[in-house]
């Protein structure tokens, strides 16, 4: 035991030396290639700046929003009646135009570059010079929400499935034994990827009760209920930045810097809000359980966090959290055995209801892992496995499944995952308990078979009130990193214009140089620490980052 600890703090070092380089190498060529080197850091004024950033990030996010509109834009799904704008016509005639489609991706492309830059130095903003005020940054999440609320579903084709399991639930076909294809030819089935058609619905009871509930309202018409469902997820953040203003408050933090990183986040307004994931009501009740849950009203929170569970299953890390932290730090083991006891209490009963309600029993919880079928490069389990088979069968072992090796990667992915939120539940007081809940979901998706942004948001909201040093890093990374895994156009871009006109590719040019190298403004310079600060941040990278905190 005494060579592991030893082993593990001497990773725990190498792995802060790694983070303080690349961090001091993304501080340098921001300082040399982007207008911020102009800037010499000076005293911090006041916060009448914030409509700028507002307006800024307002015009990245109708880049993304007209450039997702055309009619064979890559970054949505390209169907008759599936939204009230920008799609194709019923018969259409001839070839749909390349330009429209550069056009397309450049638009949103330059659009997430810059709402990227914008959120990027407002986040440090915040960060060096905390007390921000709700209010104005409630109506920059406002005017930030209009865009993502009007475009058509970017990035996935989920809230068709949704929609389409809504459907069934109003209809009484069990969706956690068939998929959507049981509609017949209903046009609910139009925009459900053919993957999902079979597959039953892993979402829990309280989502399908919603769901069947919005199919019914909308008099099961497709394309208002697939609406509704996205007013529903704007909903969700709507409650999480509500109750992540008042978590970082329990916790002592600023609650302006918090709503910067969650409800602001670029992966949740394009994801969970231009996406209209199921994840955001998820994180919204799981949000407000645990500001609850730290204003020492832990039943209600862990009514909250039950619901959260019965929408996703991940949220149940909530509840193991704050069963095992109720009696506090000093608690025996078997003082922690009431709570958890009520935990399983609440929890069962919260469950037992909706399940009444929903009409459909348990059976999915069998279905947790039907997204497994999915195989993504961008998890690390899965592109482990794929990278084992292709090396073997390259080197003549044909025989070897890809699906058995899958399986066993995934497994160890699982188990690591597992170790490491057991090792940080364990020691939930020590490293605080809302940021050990925090990480724990993010090793969970990270070393999951699948990795989808969207995923990433119920971590990243938690550590935007709870993070600690380096934390802040990985955050920032990503959010900025998540939105574009396995965004589609850019091999077509970058093949498209190679054939293109020159114009078009002057225009492209001038898009994405634009977006990437103009100023944003004065109030960037705040952005930057002063002198003794940047200096206290360059110190020995060797200090322990895991102190004990108050979370």
């Amino acid at each position: 035991m005494t060579r592991l600890a030893s082993w593990g703090r001497a990773v725990h070092r190498a792995y802060l030396r790694a983070v303080s380089r690349l961090e001091v190498g993304v501080s340098m060529l921001e300082r040399r290639y982007t207008p911020l080197g102009r800037f010499t850091p000076g005293p911090f004024e006041n916060w009448s700046f914030l409509w700028l950033p507002a307006l800024l990030g307002f015009t990245g996010l109708c880049m993304i929003l007209v450039g997702g509109s055309f009619t064979n834009s890559p970054f949505k799904f390209n169907m008759t009646d599936t939204w009230f704008f920008g799609e194709p016509a019923a018969n259409p005639v001839g070839v749909p135009s390349e330009t429209k489609l550069l056009l397309s991706i450049v638009l949103v492309y330059g659009g997430l570059v810059l709402l990227m830059r914008v959120w990027l130095r407002l986040a440090e903003v915040v960060k060096l010079h905390g007390g921000a005020p709700l209010r104005s940054l409630w109506w920059m999440f406002v005017l930030w929400s209009v865009p993502m609320i009007v475009a058509p579903p970017l990035f996935s084709r989920d809230v068709f499935s949704y929609a389409a399991q809504g459907e069934m639930t109003s209809h009484h076909l069990n969706p956690y034994i068939l998929g959507p294809f049981s509609l017949g030819s209903s046009p609910f089935l139009k925009g459900v990827d053919p993957l999902w058609q079979n597959a039953p619905a892993p979402y829990g009871p309280l989502f399908l009760f919603l769901d069947g509930m919005i199919a019914r309202l909308t008099g099961h018409n497709q394309l208002a209920t697939v609406a509704v469902l996205r007013l529903l997820e704007v909903a969700g953040v709507v409650m999480v930045g509500w109750g992540i203003s008042r978590l970082a408050r329990a916790l002592g933090r600023d609650p302006g810097e918090a709503f910067v990183l969650s409800a602001l986040n670029p992966l949740v307004l394009l994801t969970l809000i231009g996406g209209a994931h199921n994840d955001a009501i998820m994180t919204g009740f799981l949000v407000i359980g645990v500001a609850l849950a730290l204003r020492r009203r832990p039943v209600w929170g862990l009514v909250l966090i039950a619901c959260a569970t019965a929408i996703k299953a991940p949220a149940a890390y909530g509840l193991a959290f704050v069963a095992w932290t109720w009696r506090g730090p000093l608690a025996s083991l078997r003082q922690r055995v009431k709570p958890i006891l009520v935990a399983s209490v609440v929890a069962a009963g919260v469950l037992g209801v909706f399940t009444v309600l929903a009409g459909f029993g348990f059976g999915w919880v069998g279905n947790l892992l039907s997204n497994g079928t999915v195989r993504s490069w961008a998890a690390p389990a899965t592109a482990l496995g794929l990278g084992i088979s292709d090396v073997a069968h390259a080197s003549g072992w044909a025989s070897l499944n890809t699906a058995t090796v899958l399986s066993v990667t995934r497994f160890l992915g699982f188990a690591v995952a597992g170790a490491f939120a057991l090792w940080l539940l364990w020691h939930a007081e020590r490293r605080g308990w809302v940021r050990s809940m925090a990480v724990a979901l993010l090793l969970m998706v990270v070393l999951g078979p699948v990795v989808q942004p969207w995923y990433l948001a119920w971590g990243l909201i938690l550590l935007a009130a709870s993070y600690q040093g380096r934390e802040h890093f990985w955050l920032l990374a990503l959010s900025i990193v998540g939105p574009f895994i396995g965004l589609p156009g850019g091999r077509v871009l970058v093949t498209g214009l190679v054939h293109s006109n020159p114009l078009l590719i002057a225009l492209t040019i001038a898009v994405l140089g634009g977006v990437l190298a103009a100023p944003m403004g004065r109030w960037t310079q705040w952005s930057w620490p002063g002198v003794s600060e940047a200096r206290l941040a360059d110190v020995d990278v060797d200090v322990d980052v895991d102190q004990p905190s108050s979370t």
